[in-house]
């Protein structure tokens, strides 16, 4: 049983708190304004259905525009405009060869975010 100080709200300290001991060296490797901004572009382009499915499908291949349509069930213009959204983050790049452009995950990284990710929610 938890005893509670009816008083002090749930994200609250009580008043013999004295603080971490470490503050001030967290506040000092505080991440960057920009950089904080950055990250929270790249989670706002993972917070969409559709560019998750774009993922992915790019996660087990590399596919054309058509390809995606063809998995995602949806109109090339649509396709496109998420592929492009995602490609100004570079999580996506794009390949030509000739007339087709054909788009992969852009590094490591986005595959490791988003297969961490994707084994978080589904694990017990």
């Amino acid at each position: 049983m938890t005893i509670t100080n009816s008083n002090i709200a749930p994200d609250q300290c009580d008043d013999t708190c004295e603080g971490s001991t470490n503050v001030v060296e967290i506040k000092q490797k505080m991440i960057a304004e920009d950089t904080a901004a950055s990250l929270s572009e790249i989670f706002k382009a993972l917070g969409d259905p559709t560019r998750i499915k774009i993922i992915f499908a790019l996660l087990q291949s590399e596919l054309c525009v058509h390809d995606l349509t063809l998995v995602l069930e949806m109109g090339q213009s649509a396709v496109s405009h998420q592929l492009r959204y995602l490609r100004n983050l570079r999580i996506v790049k794009r390949r030509k060869v000739g007339k087709t452009v054909y788009y992969s995950l852009d590094d490591a990284h986005i595959e490791q975010i988003f297969s961490l990710t994707l084994q978080h929610i589904t694990h017990n």
